[in-house]
């Protein structure tokens, strides 16, 4: 990957066509072997990012890929997504559709999923994706307004469009959210984007336990730092330079090293006994400091001999910390 530089787009969503280098949603090594094929998948949020990586890989595995984008902000991140996934699609796969929609609100939500279901029929694959984040220096900066919008955007998109896809879903169909490994870790200044990817890991095992008796799967994936336009949308430009930095690789994943996960628990053949499960393609072990301190930009040393290896799931317990997944 090429060296990350100072950026900082004042509008969220950002816009992907601006990222300088511009993040790598394929693979050049990456190997499809049908393992979707015939299926119809929707994507939110499929404009850039994670979500335009799985629509990508999805359509290269055989998919019809729909995916959604806002309107007036995303349409050139939604044009190039489109072109490429008629590029990639499989050949007996639908023409991709790309539908523009605030996917906070319910009747959009509704709308998106009648017309994809009106133009192939049913929804075999449904990625909970959208999402957005703003930094801020203490809760008391998070008023009700601007909780109801990153609730609105992570959260409650996800009840709204699992709500009216699943009556066009059938047994064998798989829903996968996408959480965050800010869901486990934390994060100082996202209180509310983190409280929202703590309700979608909620929301994940709970469905799982609901539809497991008509036979739809449901999981969820845990990325670590990536690099996508939500960063240098919601980030100052210094932060944006050094994401990932406080990784062992030293670097933010790119969205084709996560949009494989989504693939995974997506075909039947390769999870059929995953469900009420999260993926955790992260990397998020800190070194002697904590590097998510909006506040001052600065590195906070932690208590001599204390240092968190793995942060994924970490638990004080009987004063000791215990690791694992």
């Amino acid at each position: 990957m090429a060296e990350v530089q100072p950026q900082k787009q004042e509008v969220q969503p950002g816009k992907q066509q601006l990222m300088n280098p511009p993040p790598q949603s394929i693979s050049p090594h990456y190997k499809q072997s049908n393992k979707l094929y015939g299926k119809v998948a929707l994507v939110t949020g499929g404009d850039s990012g994670i979500g335009q990586s799985v629509c990508y890989h999805f359509a290269m595995e055989g998919a019809t890929v729909a995916f959604t984008f806002v309107p007036g902000y995303e349409d050139e991140d939604a044009k190039n997504t489109l072109r490429k996934i008629n590029q990639l699609k499989a050949p007996g796969a639908g023409d991709p559709l790309a539908v523009p929609a605030d996917v906070g609100f319910e009747e959009n939500c509704r709308m998106v999923v009648e017309k994809v279901a009106g133009k192939y029929g049913r929804i075999d694959i449904l990625v909970n994706n959208a999402a957005e984040q703003h930094l801020s220096l203490s809760v008391e900066d998070i008023d009700e307004d601007r909780l109801l919008r990153v609730f609105r955007t992570n959260i409650f998109s996800y009840f709204f469009f699992i709500r009216h896809a699943l009556k066009h879903m059938k047994e064998g169909s798989t829903i996968i959210n996408s959480t965050s490994a800010a869901a486990y870790c934390g994060s100082s200044a996202l209180l509310d984007y983190c409280a929202t990817k703590g309700a979608i890991v909620a929301l994940t095992r709970g469905l799982a336990l609901n539809l497991a008796e008509k036979g739809i799967r449901v999981n969820a994936v845990a990325a670590g730092p990536v690099w996508t336009a939500l960063q240098v949308a919601s980030k100052p430009e210094e932060m944006v330079a050094e994401i990932g930095a406080e990784t062992p690789m030293g670097r933010a994943a790119q969205p084709h090293e996560i949009a494989p996960s989504y693939v995974f628990l997506a075909s039947n053949d390769s999870s059929s006994y995953f469900t009420g499960q999260v993926v955790h393609p992260n990397v998020l072990r800190r070194r002697k400091y904590l590097h998510d301190t909006y506040m001052a930009h600065r590195r906070i040393w932690l208590t001599e001999g204390h240092v968190w290896d793995d942060c994924q799931c970490i638990i004080l317990l009987n004063s000791r910390y215990v690791l694992g997944q």
